[in-house]
Order: structure tokens, then C-alpha cells, then sequence
């Protein structure tokens, strides 16, 4: 008869040399404790991105630091005006944030052994608490105007963002917008309708009265709105600003 030698099962090796050393109530308190601990550290973070305190640098260490994460904040302006977009203390972000960007901060806190504090969300206004007078990104300061890129999530933003909101970046692009309208409206116009045979000067003067007729309209959607460019609106905390 052939003998047969059992083949070695790692797991019940395992199991054996663990219970020598800690029994199962004990392994399950030291597990508990270390959750605990880590829901504690987890809440805090939580807290702080509400809180949003509004400090300009933290205490990163610079050779763990990653270049593409390092941005100024000219460059933020930049995208915000393009995009139409904010930039403010991530306690006004209305939305939830997610459990990854949280988890992204403990880990940059645990590399470069800090507290990170006054967190910066890049977000549509919508996405924001604002006060009344589609693709979040999470900034901690550096200093010196400069912001280290946490986390991004959500859905990118629609490809022809960008152009849609180039009339608002300010009030020349407006302007520009607000005379190819008028001219575009000014051909549709049938010749005849206000004299038998248009001449060029009586075609400019009714460009003119429908650039100040949709100027007008503007002026007053703006002030009822509370509306404003690109450029006043991109770190502003208020809804009309």
C-alpha cells in the first residue's frame, strides 16, 4: 500500500503560529483600535475640508513633493476664466466629497509627516455654497501662491466648455460676441422693409440700433441676474459677484 503524505496547507500553518502568539479576542481588539483610530483620523480630515481655514502654506517636504501636482496660482486663474469656473476654501463646496480625496490627504499627511490645512476646491459654481451679494480639484497651499494638486473626481468637463464660456471671460469678448449677433441679425433683415433699396450707410444704422437693442437686453439681464465675467467671479464667495 502506498503511503501518502498530506501536502502542507499555508493557511492552517498560519493560523497556528498566530494563535501561539495572540488569541482571537485579543487579535480583535488590536484590529478594532486600529479602525478606530483610523476613522478618527479619517473624520478629522472631514472636518477640516468643511472648516476650510484659510492659511497659506503648510509644512510639506520637498523631495517627496511630485511636479505635476505643482501648480501656481496664475495658472489656476487661467483655467477658471477659460472654463468659467471657482476657486474657493473647500467649505463652500456643497457637494460630497469623496471618501478617496480623503483618503489621498492621509496619505500625503502620513508621507510627509504634517497636518495639511486650508483646502482649495476648482469647481463650477453650481458645485459651490455660495453666499448671495462637473469636475472638482482639491488644492492644499504651498506657499508663496503656490497649491499642490490632492485629488481630482467627478465627470470631465463638456469638450466645448471652453468656448461657450469665452464670452464671459470678460467684457471685450462680450462686446465681440454682442456685435457678430447684431450683425448676423442686421442680414437677416429683408431690403425694402424700411426704404425700396438699402444702401450701405441705412444697413449699418440698423446694425447699430440692434447692437444697442441686444446691449440693452444685457445690461439689464446682467444687473437683474446678478451676472458677472469670468474674471471677477473666479475667486469670488459671492453668488452675485
Amino acid at each position: 500500500m502506498k503511503l501518502r503524505i498530506p501536502r502542507t496547507n499555508l493557511e492552517k500553518q498560519l493560523l497556528k503560529i498566530r494563535d501561539k502568539k495572540t488569541s482571537e479576542q485579543q487579535l480583535l481588539e488590536q484590529v478594532e483600535k486600529i479602525l478606530a483610530e483610523a476613522g478618527k483620523k479619517d473624520e478629522e480630515i472631514f472636518k477640516e475640508l468643511e472648516a476650510g481655514q484659510g492659511i497659506d502654506r503648510n509644512d510639506f517636504n520637498f523631495d517627496l513633493l511630485e511636479t505635476h501636482r505643482i501648480f501656481h496660482l496664475d495658472d489656476i486663474y487661467q483655467i477658471c476664466i477659460d472654463y468659467r469656473l471657482r476657486f474657493l476654501d473647500s467649505k463652500f463646496f456643497k457637494a460630497k466629497i469623496p471618501y478617496e480625496a480623503v483618503m489621498e490627504v492621509n496619505r500625503l499627511e502620513k508621507a510627509h509627516e504634517t497636518t495639511l490645512r486650508g483646502f482649495k476646491i476648482v469647481a463650477p459654481s453650481k458645485l459651490f455654497k455660495l453666499e448671495n451679494a462637473d469636475d472638482p480639484l482639491l488644492f492644499a497651499p504651498i506657499g508663496n501662491d503656490y497649491y499642490y494638486l490632492i485629488h481630482k473626481w467627478g465627470n470631465d468637463l463638456h469638450p466645448f466648455r471652453k468656448m461657450i464660456m469665452w464670452p464671459f471671460k470678460t467684457l471685450e469678448n462680450f462686446v465681440v460676441l454682442l456685435l457678430a449677433i447684431s450683425f448676423l441679425t442686421a442680414l437677416l433683415i429683408p431690403d425694402g422693409l424700411f426704404s425700396q433699396q438699402q444702401s450701405t450707410t441705412e444697413f449699418f444704422m440698423v446694425f447699430f440700433f440692434i447692437f444697442k437693442w441686444f446691449a440693452g437686453l444685457s445690461i439689464f439681464y446682467g444687473f437683474k441676474m446678478g451676472k458677472n465675467f469670468n474674471t471677477a467671479i473666479w475667486d469670488s464667495k459671492f453668488y452675485n459677484a
